[in-house]
């Protein structure tokens, strides 16, 4: 048996029917040259009749919300789908399909996820091979989203002529040579109640640092957050729209202003929130306020939640890209500074307390009016290498997260070769024409890579603008 931690308790305790706390991944391969009329037909055939039973964490379910234990009765027919789209199916009814899956509970007396294989999807281009799409969920509770991208590595190949013989579900066994290495790591009671005691002065010591900033926009508080329409109650309805971006054009507005890649991230995503919300005449006066997971994961463990969280100030009350984008760096270089202080236990500890009140609010809905984040964006690095299943490419991958009472929208993305594949998670009865975000992004991002070449011509960076600032503010 294996004991819960608490985070994994707290996505199992705020789930409801309107509210499934698994994450998903919608993966589009392309078939192999000369591939069989039945290419796809023998790949699920291979998984339906493999007899290697599931390994950790797909044979887990639960005991009384306290521990995983092994499932002895595993049933691959509970799990697994095939599913045929009417042919030619555009990638517009496979996102149709997984936003209703995706919005469908997983059976608790059972492992805690599903597996869908997916034809009928139409070629991307008359020349182009043809498609067929993996979409795999499982409880958040099991994986954080870094872990569950090493599983699409781990399940995957990266030569096109390495067969993949074993299902997703017997990992593994596949990995038996270094299964030490990708399970989390035990500690002793002993250790953690004294990693536990050495947390108290250093997140006091934060928490008192966070109290002398209040008032400053780039320390970012969670009392901060005000009320939009992204932060109504949710229905059990989702929508799911998903696009790849050229990675290198958010590299290349990185360099000219000399700031990370993930501000420019958060930046093309708060400008379009901000069209978004100004196109229903529904933008609030004061900025946005996104929860940017970060992780603490410093193992190869596939398993389990490492993770904490920065407050980000999206700026979305400034129509001045440049004043929001300079906004967004500020208070991410605050957040990480902090951060970079701490060890992975004082870090969990610190955002226990900060993040209390808003995981009793969403546990038991007190203040509805109320919330420390207007949504969540997450950036989860994936493969430089291309992925094969079979021979056949890996595509696309789409991360589907999750959505909760008061955070109607959530924007996953995760990097892939050249791409940035961005999906949008929404309440479609909350948030209506969630897809215009795509096309919303793509004009923000054309912005910004105006913007930056005409700074970067003026020899100008937000970096240096930040720095100088900061100079002006310190005592």
């Amino acid at each position: 048996m294996r004991l819960l931690t608490a985070v994994d308790q707290l996505f199992l305790l705020l789930e409801s029917r309107k509210q499934p706390m698994h994450v998903g991944g919608l993966f589009l391969f392309e078939l192999p040259e000369k591939a069989n009329s039945d290419f796809v037909y023998q790949l699920v055939k291979q998984m339906q009749d493999s007899d290697v039973p599931p390994s950790f964490p797909f044979n887990q379910v639960l005991e009384h919300l306290i521990f995983w234990k092994k499932d002895k009765n595993f049933d691959v027919e509970h799990h697994f789908h095939h599913v045929a789209l009417p042919s030619p199916a555009r990638v517009r009814e496979l996102l149709m399909y997984v936003s209703r899956e995706h919005g469908r509970l997983l059976d608790r007396a059972m492992p805690l996820w599903e597996c869908h294989v997916i034809e009928g999807i139409q070629p991307e281009t008359d020349s182009s091979p043809e498609r067929f799409a993996l979409y795999f969920k499982i409880h958040h509770s099991l994986v954080d989203g870094i872990a569950a991208m090493r599983l699409v590595q781990k399940s995957l190949s990266q030569s096109p002529n390495e067969p993949v013989t074993l299902p997703v579900w017997s990992l593994m066994t596949r990995h038996r040579n270094h299964v030490n290495a990708i399970l989390p790591a035990e500690r002793s009671v002993r250790r953690i109640l004294k990693e536990q005691i050495s947390t108290i002065k250093p997140v006091f010591t934060e928490l008192l640092d966070n109290f002398k900033n209040h008032g400053d926009d780039g320390y970012v508080g969670t009392f901060d957050a005000p009320m939009s329409i992204l932060n109504k109650r949710i229905s059990a309805s989702r929508r799911i729209a998903a696009q790849s971006y050229d990675i290198q054009r958010f590299n290349d507005i990185a360099e000219r202003l000399k700031i990370s890649k993930n501000d420019v991230v958060l930046a093309v995503c708060g400008g379009a929130i901000r069209r978004y919300l100004l196109s229903m005449d529904a933008l609030p006066s004061k900025p946005l306020i996104a929860f940017v997971p970060m992780s603490l994961r410093t193992d190869n463990s596939i398993s389990g939640n490492q993770l904490s969280f920065v407050l980000a100030n999206l700026g979305t009350h400034l129509d001045n890209p440049l004043r929001r984008i300079e906004l967004i760096h500020r208070s991410m270089n605050n957040g990480k500074r902090r951060f970079r202080r701490m060890n992975q236990a004082q870090v969990i500890n610190y955002s226990v307390i900060a993040y209390a009140w808003q995981g009793i609010n969403l546990a038991t809905g007190l203040f509805p009016k109320k919330q420390a984040f207007n949504l969540i964006i997450s950036n989860v690095p994936g493969s430089e290498k291309p992925l094969y299943w079979n021979g056949a490419r890996l595509q696309s991958l789409y991360p589907a997260s999750i959505v909760f009472n008061g955070q109607a929208m959530n924007i996953t993305l995760a990097t892939y070769l050249d791409k940035i594949e961005f999906c949008i998670t929404a309440c479609s009865k909350g948030l209506p024409h969630v897809q215009d975000m795509l096309m919303l992004i793509e004009e923000e991002l054309t912005l910004l890579e105006k913007t930056s070449k005409e700074l970067a011509f003026q020899g100008i960076t937000v970096k240096d603008k930040c720095a100088k600032k900061t100079k002006k503010l310190a005592p």
